[in-house]
């Protein structure tokens, strides 16, 4: 039955214990109640908190990230319909609000977002919360920041996430609203700013500076990935990213799939002990993940032939369709340069019904693939019906922080430092007065 894209055999009944517990419980209460839980405790928040006080590196293949690699550039980022969205909304907040939403561009918050369900970090405005008009202006803000297929995306797993919550009957944790959304930075044409949209299966960090635009991280996911009942049928969500990986896979000759496979099982098998995170599975660049050392592993770009290289590139371009146009070929030109030194790693089977894990890595872009058990459906094992997609970018240009650096150090004090400000580490108000205390000097 893993096989099967067919997820209603394993939609869970209430009384599923993991569907049992969270009945009746608002995202406050279920939040509250993941954060007195020693099992999320120990696997997820404390390594959080350990990792969140690190100061900001970037993702490495050794622990020291290259230097050199962004450049200050004109993309043609869509900065005045964005800038237009953004004092639109917030001409239309009250002071509360515009408190709760708006954030140093320094501020750590960024390093915050996280794709579980459990609603502990609590900053921005959360869309569930504000009025329609508020939630129509803050929509606005981030159609105008991306491309239309990437907006139609990211609404898509939102209204994923909804169903999910009538698959299980609670939608106050599991809603379309359940996100937040947060301002860094004074929205300016050509100052840094920018904004974060986070929640269960997904994250996008945008920022920009002038007209050219970072969307890393970026986390997309969904259980199941398609709707088959109600006023969202149709919706299915990450079709390509699935199809094109594994028809790149199998392009490759018997050489070459030994050099990309690093085991042929997701879960047992040859997988070794500890490559399988309870939580993350087989990714290694989710939340707060900021600072990992992940060598290079599988096929580099130079050993493809000219029409995989092509494929490969049409296959990462997947994953930046939602930037805008401008961003999104400047992004793609930056790719290709470094295609030689591209590393493409899977781990499952190739076959058409097989799961599977991949992984594209390079110097200036990470991305990841994966197959999941089921976390509130059944499936023990990994299906095609639960999908995780991460994009980022190593060596220090997540969040564009090393494009920040170039910035202050062209243009302001050198001991401006974006990313790193300090002050105690802790939780954002664990209770429903919707307390707030930022982690900033």
């Amino acid at each position: 039955m893993t096989n099967s894209k067919d997820f209603r055999p394993f939609v869970p009944t209430l009384d599923y214990p993991r569907v049992a517990a969270f009945q009746g419980r608002d995202a406050y209460q279920h939040g509250d109640a993941g954060l007195a839980n020693p099992l999320p405790q120990e696997l997820l928040f404390k390594p959080w908190e350990k990792l969140y006080a690190e100061p900001f590196k970037g993702i490495t293949t050794n622990g020291e990230p290259i230097a050199g690699l962004s450049k200050r550039a004109s993309q043609n980022a869509p900065i005045i319909p964005m800038l237009q969205a953004t004092h639109t909304l917030l001409k239309h907040l009250t002071n509360d609000q515009k408190k709760s939403l708006c954030l140093p561009i320094d501020a750590r918050e960024w390093r915050r977002w996280n794709n579980t369900e459990m609603y502990i970090y609590r900053f921005g405005l959360r869309l569930e919360e504000v009025d329609e008009t508020i939630k129509k202006l803050i929509l606005k803000v981030i159609s105008s920041s991306l491309s239309e297929t990437g907006f139609k995306k990211t609404r898509d797993v939102m209204k994923v996430n909804h169903f999910l919550g009538e698959l299980t009957g609670n939608t106050k944790v599991l809603g379309e609203w359940s996100f937040n959304f947060t301002l860094f930075g004074e929205p300016s044409a050509t100052q840094p700013w920018g904004w974060q949209l986070m929640g269960h299966h997904l994250a996008i960090n945008c920022l920009v500076i002038g007209d050219q635009m970072v969307l890393t991280p970026t986390f997309m996911g969904a259980e199941p990935t398609h709707i088959d009942v109600g006023p969202n049928k149709g919706i299915a969500l990450f079709e390509d990213e699935e199809l094109k990986g594994l028809s790149f896979m199998q392009s490759m000759s018997a050489h070459q799939k030994a050099q990309a496979i690093l085991y042929h099982s997701t879960v047992g098998g040859d997988l070794p002990e500890g490559r399988r995170h309870k939580a993350d599975q087989l990714h290694l660049t989710g939340a707060l993940q900021d600072n990992r050392v992940i060598p290079y592993e599988g096929i580099a770009g130079k050993d493809l032939n000219a029409s995989q290289k092509i494929q490969l590139l049409r296959l990462i371009e997947t994953y930046l369709a939602p930037m805008p146009p401008g961003p999104q070929k400047a992004r793609l030109e930056q790719i290709e340069q470094h295609l030689d030194d591209t590393h493409f790693s899977w781990i499952g089977g190739t076959g058409e019904n097989d799961t599977f894990y991949y992984r594209i890595h390079s110097p200036v872009v990470m991305i990841e693939f994966d197959h999941h058990s089921g976390v509130f459906l059944t499936n023990a094992l990994p299906a095609k019906f639960h999908i995780h997609t991460i994009v980022r970018t190593p060596n220090g240009g997540d969040y564009g922080i090393d494009l920040l650096k170039l910035h202050y150090q062209q243009e302001h004090d050198q001991r401006i430092k974006p990313g790193v400000a300090g002050g105690p580490i802790h939780h954002q108000g664990h209770s429903h007065d919707h307390g707030h205390s930022h982690d900033h000097d």
